[in-house]
């Protein structure tokens, strides 16, 4: 008898209880999900004691346990093993990894990840590796709730709601578990719900503003958070094509074509299949690539241990790609060991600036594919957005480290020669969609504070983890303008027409921008007297602490810290509208038109 009868045989003999094992299973995955996740939770963010600890760990297990019996089970009642494999591959090899460690920790008392960690002297990533595999098998987790739920299929969610509920629930959820006792110093007192709302929003919208010094204010388990928060909130910004796998699902239709264009930048959502998985894997590869390239570049830093260097690479590799800011030295990258290391600033620099460019221009412009189009058919050229992305780029961060050379030559780059000089000056233009600094921006002469808030303004270009007005929309803004003073007909740009349409949206982007800031800084002004009455302290530094909270840059003349409860409602607020767009927040709350198919008269005034 063949394998293959015998396996007919089976799949005959089974199919009668599929059905039911099948549902028995789906409420035991549920339920143990739930119980794992609470588990997980309590765990990482209580203190414990032996016994608390041994219990914990044992029901830990016990769900590993489930999820290798669940997936044999799967296996066992799909009708092609084959296919199954080919669709649960990554899943498959996870299983087969914890079993393997299973047997060495019964058998052996060992567990073979950790100890290679620590035999190559990173020890702290032993802790690190457990808790990548949980948080991946927790992702699974949620992903497999999602599945069995009967209310999210039902769910007819506008592109908007979906973008914006789903940066609610990662800073809630990042709220909650910064609030635990074990992710502060001391691990005795928790982090108050404000504070710990503020610093979530700020990883998430990856903007780097913060009220405590993440470096020892933060637990290694309060950095983590801190660092998924940022890789989260990176990805969803940039990973809008995953509306196309939704589409479905969820009931997005053809009359949110537009809506979903914006977000992935494409001119076809057909064309965006895959794009979330090509965006991952891109964005954790040049995070790979900066995480190597720090850890042999920090030169005289003291760190603890590798394990330790090897932390610092990854954390501030995935803060500087994602334009979130975030460090963990004490004064960022001002900080005294780091200063005058050039090397890790030009490494910052490299990454924040491929962060800003975004990834659609960066699969366009550097993908081996398009090169070797490019290289064969000459009249092949990257696409106009990506002329846009790259050449505006280049321009603002040529046009900011010319200016920052001049105006604070005798100022903060006073005593520098002229190879420090010229990093810190490329580097501040840069990073100013990031919110790293190398300098004391506190220290900076008006004139450069003026002008990073028009840098800050803005921003970086569209399908980045940037924030801003965004590149395009200030080309085509320049454009307009440069059409409007030649008395041209229509708006060209690269030797493109561009339609008023793109042109309208520029200028709703530009006003609702100027608005929010508006506001915010109207707010700023009655709430933070305090801050006013100060010496050496002007409304120009909430105008550029609220600039940089909307544009979710993170640069701050100082003055984050001593914001009042009102203050940082203000600019919790203006993070996380800056993050998801202006524009989206006018798709969301914009009244639908029953038709569009009519004119009034027209209308004649002056202009000017």
């Amino acid at each position: 008898m063949s394998l293959k009868t015998i396996r007919e045989k089976a799949n005959l003999f089974l199919y009668d209880s599929k059905e039911k094992v099948s549902r028995i299973f789906k409420g035991l995955n549920l339920l143990i999900s739930l119980i794992a996740i609470s588990t997980l939770i309590y765990y990482y963010g209580y203190p414990q004691t032996e016994q608390s600890e041994a219990l914990l760990l044992n029901i830990i297990k016990g769900s590993f346990g489930f999820y290798i019996i669940n997936f044999l089970v799967k296996f066992i009642y799909d009708f092609e093993p084959r296919q199954f494999f080919k669709r649960n591959w990554f899943e498959g090899v996870l299983m087969l990894f914890l079993i393997v460690e299973g047997i060495s920790y019964n058998f052996f008392g060992v567990l073979l990840l950790p100890s290679l960690f620590v035999k190559i002297g990173l020890e702290s990533f032993a802790d690190f590796s457990t808790l990548f595999i949980q948080f991946y098998l927790l992702t699974v987790v949620l992903f497999k709730i999602a599945k069995t739920s009967t209310i999210l299929p039902n769910l007819k969610l506008h592109p908007s709601n979906i973008f914006i509920l789903s940066f609610l629930l990662i800073i809630l959820a990042g709220t909650g578990l910064l609030m635990l006792p074990e992710m502060t110093n001391p691990l005795d007192q928790s982090m108050n719900f404000l504070d710990a709302l503020f610093t979530s929003t700020s990883a998430t919208c990856v903007t780097g503003l913060i009220v405590e010094d993440t470096a020892t204010f933060f637990t290694f388990k309060g950095q983590i958070v801190i660092l998924i928060l940022i890789k989260l909130g990176g990805l969803n910004i940039i990973a809008f094509g995953s509306f196309i796998a939704l589409m479905s699902k969820f009931g997005v239709g053809v009359k949110q074509h537009t809506v979903i264009e914006d977000f992935v930048n494409k001119d076809s959502v057909l064309s965006s299949k895959g794009m979330l998985g090509k965006v991952i894997i891109f964005s954790i590869l040049i995070e790979l690539i900066g995480t190597l390239w720090m850890y042999f570049s920090w030169g005289d830093v003291s760190f603890k241990s590798n394990g330790e260097r090897m932390f610092f690479s990854v954390f501030h590799s995935v803060s500087a790609f994602n334009n979130a800011g975030l460090s963990l030295f004490t004064d960022g990258l001002y900080n005294e060991a780091v200063r005058t290391n050039y090397m890790i600033h030009n490494i910052i620099t490299f990454l924040v600036f491929f962060g800003a460019l975004g990834m659609m221009a960066i699969f366009d412009v550097f993908s081996i594919r398009n090169i070797r189009s490019r290289l064969k058919n000459k009249w092949r050229q990257i696409s106009f957005g990506s002329k846009i992305a790259l050449y505006f780029s280049l321009g603002l961060v040529a046009f900011g480290t010319i200016a920052y050379y001049l105006l604070e030559y005798d100022n903060t780059l006073k005593g520098q020669g002229f190879t420090g000089a010229f990093t810190t000056s490329l580097f501040q233009s840069v990073t100013r969609t990031s919110g790293f600094n190398t300098v004391d921006i506190g220290a900076m002469s008006t004139p450069m504070l003026v002008l990073m808030i028009f840098l800050m303004f803005i921003g970086s270009s569209s399908s980045s983890t940037g924030g801003g007005i965004k590149t395009s929309t200030f080309a085509l803004l320049w454009a307009s303008i440069i059409a409007t003073v030649k008395g041209k007909r229509n708006t060209e740009l690269f030797k493109r027409t561009i339609s008023n349409d793109l042109v309208f949206r520029a200028f709703s982007v530009l006003l609702f921008f100027i608005l929010g800031n508006m506001v915010g800084i109207f707010i700023l002004t009655i709430s933070e007297s305090h801050i006013l009455e100060q010496p050496n302290r002007s409304i120009l530094d909430l105008i550029f602490e609220e600039v940089s909270a909307f544009g979710t840059v993170g640069l701050s003349t100082g003055i984050t810290g001593e914001l009042s409860t009102v203050g940082k409602v203000v600019i919790i607020i203006s993070m996380f509208v800056g993050r998801i767009g202006t524009l989206t927040i006018a798709y969301l709350f914009g009244k639908q038109l029953v038709s569009k198919n009519y004119k009034y008269p027209q209308g004649h005034t002056m202009v000017g």
